[in-house]
């Protein structure tokens, strides 16, 4: 065969397929033999350097010699990275609720430190402490007995920051272990009627779908009412949550009347056997007349069907709004009879002892407190705990 049907065989031989046709024996290749840059050297042959830029040449091509690509040699993990990679371990509740707290607890324990380290006690010392606990909106009669718990026996004494930090916690917990109540279902109505109550963006909708999940885990049967007409998100966002749950969702059109509705979803859940009916409202003002009027209507409908419904009106608060929720908790009681509360995004300010002027003033039964967006993020609301993460 001569010279250029073999090149034009190898030619074909590399687009279609065909195998490469060998190089006569004794040489590295025809088009390479006289190659300018090929270098002669005793005891073997080297190839010839491509000129800077040239494309590597294919595998396979006659009498081309194939370097295959050296692998780099596996770069050692390091403690850091290999620690990142591992499973984190879960956190206990306390831990998050700590973490959750922090912005709050903060605020207090530095502002402890500054005042009781190296320090005696005396008057002075502790209206400095009352005014940084008012300001931590634990409120006035709250500080006063903090204060009186830490002054007693011990002026012109030394005390340290641990100490006083251990009686606050102490202080805390002693106003707040009465009022700490789970929200129970009674098995005696069926169903047993939430109605959850609130300003807007309190976390009301949410919180539903929450408990929602949490009942459900519980192996009871829980229905939603999207009693917040005037919102088509709001409606939206529990029908989300009852795809989650695989709860039934009670629904009408936005902007139809709520106490309708109300009386409608007791209805389907008293036909249905529900255990439990979670009634969301639409988020209220509470100076705002009207509509603090029609949620007494709903409560006066879902009467004319059962006497004692609604069987707990939950208010949920905003804890971000500090005091304002004082004014929130008196007027909803008022109007809407409250019976329990929920206190949301405790893990976004530094305004969480709001709760503990709350339970002081108004004595009523805090059920949960919420610290993120997960449903494990609300949790029955434990005393103790809250105290000691309070307190840092």
């Amino acid at each position: 065969m001569n010279e250029p049907e073999t090149k034009r065989k190898g030619l074909f031989g590399r687009f279609f397929g065909g195998k490469p046709q060998p190089a006569p024996a004794g040489t590295i290749g025809e088009a390479a033999q006289g190659a300018p840059g090929e270098i002669e050297r005793a005891g073997g042959l080297t190839a010839p350097e491509a000129p800077p830029g040239a494309p590597l040449p294919a595998s396979g091509e006659a009498g081309e010699a194939v370097e295959q690509p050296s692998q780099a040699p596996a770069q050692p993990i390091s403690a850091t990275a290999a620690a990142e990679s591992q499973p984190q371990p879960k956190l206990t509740w306390f831990q998050r609720l700590k973490a959750g707290l922090g912005k709050t607890s903060g605020r207090l324990s530095e502002g402890i430190t500054g005042l009781f380290t190296k320090r005696k006690l005396d008057a002075g010392t502790l209206e400095e402490l009352e005014d940084l606990l008012i300001q931590s909106d634990l409120g006035i009669a709250m500080a006063a007995r903090i204060a009186d718990a830490i002054g007693k026996g011990r002026f012109e004494k030394g005390i340290s920051p641990d100490e006083v930090r251990a009686i606050l916690a102490g202080e805390v917990e002693k106003v707040l272990a009465p009022i700490a109540k789970p929200l129970a279902v009674d098995d005696g109505h069926k169903p047993h009627v939430i109605m959850m109550v609130g300003v807007n963006g309190s976390g009301k909708t949410t919180t539903i779908g929450k408990l929602a999940a949490k009942f459900k885990a519980e192996g009871k049967s829980v229905m939603l009412a999207a009693g917040d007409t005037f919102r088509a998100a709001a409606i939206d966002q529990l029908k989300v949550w009852g795809e989650r749950t695989g709860t039934p969702v009670v629904s009408s059109a936005v902007g139809a009347d709520s106490s309708g509705l109300a009386f409608d979803a007791l209805k389907k859940a008293q036909a249905a056997g529900s255990d439990v009916l979670l009634l969301d409202t639409a988020g209220r003002l509470q100076n705002k007349q009207a509509l603090m009027e029609e949620l007494e209507k709903v409560t006066r409908v879902l009467k004319k069907i059962d006497p004692s419904a609604p069987h707990d009106v939950v208010l949920v608060l905003d804890a971000t709004t500090g005091q304002n929720a004082l004014q929130q908790v008196d007027v909803f009681g008022k109007r809407a009879g409250v019976t329990g509360l929920v206190m949301t995004k405790l893990d976004g300010t530094a305004r969480g002892g709001i709760l503990v002027a709350i339970g002081e003033k108004f004595k009523l039964p805090v059920h949960a407190i919420g610290i993120g967006e997960g449903v494990d993020d609300l949790q029955p609301f434990a005393a103790a705990d809250f105290a000691r993460a309070i307190a840092g």
